[in-house]
């Protein structure tokens, strides 16, 4: 990792801290759609261990874990899974939740083979690099048992953010504060070389709205 891309990273880190102890709970209490689909692909395929990556405050996590999933939740703030832990305490699925706080710039804190399904709505896209993405997809391979799904969103080149505000490089642009990587079907395609390319859906969220990729891709048994 450059420096460069260290630095932007550790801004992006310093920023979501501050947003998530400025706006507790900013996303509400429902889940996501991605994280809908996403626990009915896991439960289609028997999974009862999920992991997710950028859980934020939790409103997907918490979903996955009422609806059985034993989950762990990890993100970079440690803000956010306070609120994530609050919020299991009072939906009372606290057995099912555990947390830790990891960078995804980093390997994963977890053994081979170790959970049967994980999911990441818009982390792969943060202020990561190419080379960070692909190692990070490895390191998603190496934490899933054979037969294993992984559910991800990106926002794509599609996007109306994409080329607006600051250019990092490497499709990278920052737009309000938030840098965003914007995928390509090429780097898609790319991550999922040695997998099975299950689906790629495009749908749009949010007011501007974004537009988005929905993966899912399973390991090979």
């Amino acid at each position: 990792m450059s420096e460069r891309e260290q630095g932007l990273g550790d801004v992006q880190r310093a920023h979501w801290q501050q947003i998530y102890g400025w706006h507790p709970g900013m996303y509400g209490e429902e889940p996501s759609d991605p994280a809908i689909h996403a626990a009915a692909v896991f439960g289609a395929a028997g999974a009862r261990k999920v992991l997710e990556l950028g859980a934020g405050h939790g409103r997907d996590a918490l979903y996955f874990a009422r609806q059985g999933f034993s989950v762990l939740a990890t993100d970079f703030s440690p803000v956010g899974l306070e609120q994530l832990r609050e919020a299991a305490a009072a939906q009372d699925v606290t057995e099912r939740v555990t947390t830790a706080v990891h960078d995804v710039r980093e390997p994963l804190p977890l053994a081979d083979a170790a959970v049967d399904a994980v999911f990441a709505h818009m982390l792969l896209c943060m202020a990561l690099s190419t080379q960070e993405i692909h190692a990070l997809a490895a390191e998603v391979r190496r934490v899933l048992r054979p037969g294993g799904v992984f559910v991800y969103t990106v926002r794509h080149t599609g996007d109306a953010h994409y080329q607006a505000g600051a250019g990092h490089g490497d499709d990278i642009w920052e737009h309000g504060g938030f840098a965003v990587h914007f995928f390509s079907r090429d780097l898609v395609d790319a991550l999922a070389g040695s997998w099975t390319l299950v689906e790629v859906a495009a749908f749009e969220e949010g007011g501007l709205p974004r537009r988005l990729w929905r993966v899912t891709q399973t390991v090979p048994r």
